[in-house]
């Protein structure tokens, strides 16, 4: 998607190899003894496991598996037993209900989320499409692991059931927005939604993208792009976006951004260790 990109926008470099190394990179932290602990704490992309003990994040690395994400690279399918979950580390996914021939989507999930959380609700089947939109890097478990460790150690459970909790208001969050919201805000929202879950402000998305996940004209989002671009919000070439004025967008954006936004907020990553300590 990148291939008509100019060093002036500035683009981060989503090649395989790049994607390769960073994961190879975060495969070594798994794979380091953990008979003792380090003493200091492993650099951790992903928000929920950054959130988890030394401890606890040494019980669940040792049954993490690196992965690449590569686009289009479908990580769950609705109606299909749920295997794994993946603690994102870099790139995006989307999260869609695909019905008669259509798809809405409801959620983009980066590095502070994971895929496969619906086995949280007490099911193993998905009832949820998810497909990566932005290649990347991540991490996953088997879903019979998960349940064990959240068994053995409680503590892993709560960033995770927070995480579900604020993904499920999103998801209803987003149907209401589809009704309410007219389509300068839902694609302000979007972008935001997309930069905040990717950590970017380059995005390599679409005008065709946009409007299918969003239900819009195609010829209605090229038109609120370009106006977005006329008032020095955004820049765009074929197939990328870059985000020029963020508290602009923001404020374009509707009421849903923010409320969502909210739900995700948290206390920065928690650090059990120390707090026994004091």
């Amino acid at each position: 998607m990148t291939d008509h990109v100019t060093a002036v926008l500035e683009v981060p470099d989503y090649s395989r190899d790049v994607a390769l190394k960073r994961v190879s990179g975060t495969q070594q932290m798994f794979q380091q003894p953990f008979a003792v602990l380090p003493k200091k704490r492993p650099i951790v992309r992903n928000a929920i496991l950054a959130k988890l003990s030394l401890e606890d994040l040494a019980a669940i690395g040792r049954c993490l598996e690196p992965i690449i994400l590569k686009e289009h690279m479908v990580l769950q399918e609705p109606k299909r037993q749920v295997e794994h979950v993946y603690f994102i580390e870099s790139g995006l996914a989307s999260l869609r209900i695909v019905a008669a021939g259509s798809m809405l989507e409801t959620a983009v999930i980066g590095y502070r989320g994971v895929v496969g959380a619906s086995f949280l609700w007490g099911g193993n089947i998905s009832t949820h499409q998810s497909v990566v939109l932005f290649p990347g890097s991540a991490h996953r478990i088997r879903v019979e692991d998960l349940r064990r460790l959240m068994k053995e150690r409680p503590d892993i459970r709560e960033p995770l059931y927070e995480y579900v909790q604020a993904l499920t208001f999103q998801c209803v969050q987003a149907g209401l927005c589809g009704v309410r919201h007219d389509r300068e805000q839902r694609l302000a929202s979007w972008l935001c939604f997309a930069s905040d879950a990717a950590d970017s402000r380059v995005l390599p998305v679409t005008h065709d993208y946009l409007s299918s996940v969003l239900g819009l004209r195609r010829a209605g989002v090229t038109e609120t792009l370009i106006r977005f671009e006329e008032q020095g919000i955004i820049s765009k070439m074929r197939g990328v976006l870059q985000i020029d004025e963020r508290r602009l967008l923001e404020q374009k954006a509707c009421g849903c951004y923010k409320l969502v936004s909210s739900a995700y907020a948290s206390p920065s990553p928690c650090s059990r260790e120390k707090v026994g300590r004091v």
